[in-house]
């Protein structure tokens, strides 16, 4: 008898197994893959960590969940400075003075701000009230043409008219050379990658790989008192209400056999005509070097292609549009009748997570337990 069953070994599992097993309780991981980690494993290629399911560039303000992964893995001190690739012209992002200056020629700040204030204003809108406006309304009609709606629109699959606002609140604008994408205290990649620090998480814990949870419920819930749930909610009530809608990417990697295919680990295509987003050089996250310091005479590149998700496809993006969310909150009241499961993580609570923040929630919600 176990006294906790935990479905994933992705962070939100990894971390409530790790805090139940210091705590001296009985736990035990199954996990539908073949690895551990979650949209985080990374696997090594031609001794290069390439993360498998996108680019992950741990961040946060919150030194507890910073001080809790310490433990686990040396972070280097890369910091994510991503390039906008716009028919060949590149611009800095996240949108600061460079990418004002080469927009517009404008050299101050005093400059900038007028030149999107004026763009504002032309726009004619008084309160944003889609993707579009927002966007316009923070950083003016030209960037947003050349720099947000291809890219934005690719990566959703609708027209930015079509969008809510919120999803580009989260992005930087900056009136200054600022060319750090996070406005975080704390932020860098695991030395020898994720994998590395989710394998040091679950050290000591019984873990069970390609086991599908939901195949095998009846057996595997009589083994504990309490199970914790980070898959799909709505694949754990058997999609009753229907399935919830996510944005699924497809990568095509490539190993190339040359040191430096384009010099920085991410870059945004933004025009609407590149079929992928972005394409993700994964050695310049440990800055070209294996662990010995020694430059990587290849480079491995991941194109990314942004694609409507269907159930059995990876689900990455929830689109937390109101149809979605009511969606979701008809699944929610099921779960709370669940006396004896734990929803938690991305799936399982139908939330876009930074990894901070699901290590946070999985800390708060073992806390809460106990």
């Amino acid at each position: 008898m176990y006294d906790y069953l935990i479905i994933g070994a992705g962070l939100f599992g990894a971390t409530f197994a790790n805090l139940a097993h210091c705590a001296g309780k009985a736990v035990l991981v199954v996990e539908k893959r073949s690895n551990i980690g979650g949209n985080v494993y990374t696997e090594r290629v031609e001794g290069i960590n390439v993360q498998k399911y996108g680019a992950h560039i741990f961040h946060t303000n919150d030194k507890t969940v910073w001080n809790y992964v310490n433990r686990f893995v040396t972070f280097n001190r890369f910091t994510n400075s991503p390039v906008a690739n716009y028919k060949g012209e590149l611009y800095s992002l996240p949108f600061n003075m460079y990418t004002f200056n080469k927009i517009w020629g404008v050299v101050t700040p005093e400059e900038a701000a007028a030149k999107i204030n004026e763009q504002r204003v032309a726009a004619g809108f008084s309160e944003p009230t889609n993707l579009e406006e927002q966007a316009i309304s923070l950083v003016g009609t030209d960037i947003y043409e050349k720099l947000v709606k291809g890219y934005t629109e690719k990566q959703w699959g609708r027209d930015c008219k079509d969008l809510p606002t919120f999803i580009i609140k989260r992005l930087p604008v900056r009136l200054t050379f600022d060319n750090n994408y996070y406005n975080a205290l704390y932020q860098g990649i695991p030395i020898g990658g994720y994998t590395k620090m989710v394998e040091n998480m679950l050290d000591g814990i019984e873990v069970h790989l390609n086991v599908d949870y939901l195949e095998h419920r009846a057996e595997l819930d009589a083994l504990a008192k309490t199970v914790v749930y980070t898959g799909p909610i709505d694949a754990y009530f058997d999609y009753r209400f229907g399935p919830l809608e996510y944005r699924s990417i497809r990568f095509e990697t490539e190993i190339l056999d040359k040191a430096n295919f384009q010099g920085n680990a991410v870059v945004n295509y933004t025009d609407s005509e590149r079929p992928w987003t972005r394409i993700i050089e994964h050695k310049w996250f440990e800055f070209g070097k294996d662990e010995n310091g020694k430059d990587l005479p290849k480079t491995v590149i991941s194109r990314e292609y942004s694609s409507e998700w269907k159930p059995g496809d990876e689900a990455y993006y929830p689109i937390n549009d109101e149809k979605n969310e009511a969606l979701y909150s008809a699944y929610k009241r099921l779960a709370a009748k669940e006396e004896k499961v734990i929803f938690g993580g991305r799936l399982g609570e139908f939330k876009y997570y930074d990894m901070d923040q699901v290590i946070a929630a999985a800390i708060q919600r073992f806390n809460t337990c106990r």
